[in-house]
């Protein structure tokens, strides 16, 4: 043997062995043990488990509650915003009625200042109307509604080598008319072919005029009859002095139709005052006594509204293409006396205006009573 063999030694197992009865005991014994152990484990599991189903079933329910409590604010909240709006579109609709009444009121407003700014025009207008003395007679009479009339005057170029003829009647002049061309005689071996037109006037057939008093301008009426420039100069000397209610005079006028008197100032403040006051005592005469004037306002006249018409005229006729072959006087005289007989178709003639060639002139149209022309 060697000596290896000599120290081995042989370890005997101390446990018994499975077969034998006490280790049969023992592996009982030691699986009881782990089945305990797995109860135990077990049962703390089971313990785990319910108590987290617990858990779950209160979070279950507080997610219902919290559910249903946001149901119900979104339900309230919807409920106050349908409200708000509800209010919001009462107030805009009582808001947009308000804004009418306002505007509707202002609307008045401005119509009545309107109409007072009229009737403060007018008294105005009225009282710059020089004073008249009337006396009632007794008598009463049928009221003319009639609307006013005004005279017109018309401005008509004429060209060289024409002239305008007035004949008395009007048949005349429509018969001169009725041949275009004449021949007219003005000597043994001079003759000339004149043409003849109609005369085409633009009248006026309404003129509306608005009044307003100018802000620097007075009317001075009552006045005596003396020296123009002597007058002028006392009443700019009076109306200077602040003393007198007025300022420095830019311009002065008299108005020899009416005899009145027009002073412009260059400032806007004065006329105001004077008018107001109405009556002023200034000293006019060489004995220096006062004389007791009338101061109202001067009226601007602005044309709001101006309708026209083409007339011609039923008298009045138009002849061209007359060649300077003489003197004029001659030469127009010779004319007149052409259209003036009857053989030649013509007639009485009223008015007779030759224009050389060569030269411009214009003819003035004047209506009269009897609705007739008048060169």
């Amino acid at each position: 043997m060697s000596s290896e063999e000599d120290f081995s030694l042989v370890l005997e197992d101390t446990q018994p062995s499975e077969d034998s009865l006490e280790g049969i005991k023992a592996m009982i014994a030691k699986y009881k043990k782990q089945h305990e152990e797995l109860l135990n484990e077990q049962k703390h599991i089971a313990d785990s488990r319910d108590d987290m189903r617990g858990r779950t079933q209160q979070f279950r329910d507080r997610t219902i509650k919290l559910t249903e409590s946001l149901k119900r604010d979104k339900d309230d909240y919807e409920d106050q915003i349908a409200n708000e709006k509800a209010k919001l579109a009462s107030l805009r609709e009582e808001e947009v009625k308000l804004i009418e009444q306002l505007e509707k009121m202002d609307a008045a407003l401005k119509e009545e200042k309107a109409e007072h700014d009229l009737l403060k025009e007018e008294t105005e207008v009225f009282t710059a109307v020089p004073e008249r003395r009337v006396v009632f007679k007794g008598a009463t009479g049928k009221v003319d509604e009639s609307q006013f009339e005004m005279e017109s005057s018309i401005v008509y170029p004429m060209d060289g080598g024409t002239a305008l003829i007035t004949f008395d009647e009007e048949v005349v002049a429509k018969k001169i008319l009725s041949s275009s061309t004449h021949q007219v005689q003005l000597g043994e071996e001079c003759r000339i072919t004149v043409e003849a037109r109609p005369v085409r006037l633009m009248m006026p057939s309404l003129v509306e005029i608005e009044s307003k008093p100018c802000p620097r301008r007075i009317l001075i009426s009552n006045l005596p009859k003396m020296d123009t420039e002597f007058l002028l100069n006392k009443l700019e000397i009076h109306f200077s002095k602040t003393k007198n209610g007025g300022g420095e005079v830019e311009d002065r006028e008299f108005l020899p139709d009416s005899g009145t008197v027009v002073l412009t100032f260059l400032s806007e403040k004065f006329a105001r005052g004077l008018v107001d006051k109405e009556y002023h005592e200034v000293n006019l005469l060489p004995d220096k006594k006062s004389h007791r004037v009338r101061v109202t306002p001067f009226l601007n006249g602005n044309v709001t509204n101006l309708k026209t018409k083409m007339l011609m005229c039923p008298r009045t006729l138009l002849l061209t293409g007359i060649p300077a072959v003489m003197e004029t006087d001659t030469l127009q005289d010779l004319l007149e006396i052409h259209f003036q007989k009857s053989s030649n178709g013509g007639g009485e003639i009223t008015a007779f205006l030759y224009n050389p060639l060569g030269q411009k002139t214009s003819a003035l149209f004047k209506s009269v009573a009897e609705k007739k022309e008048e060169e």
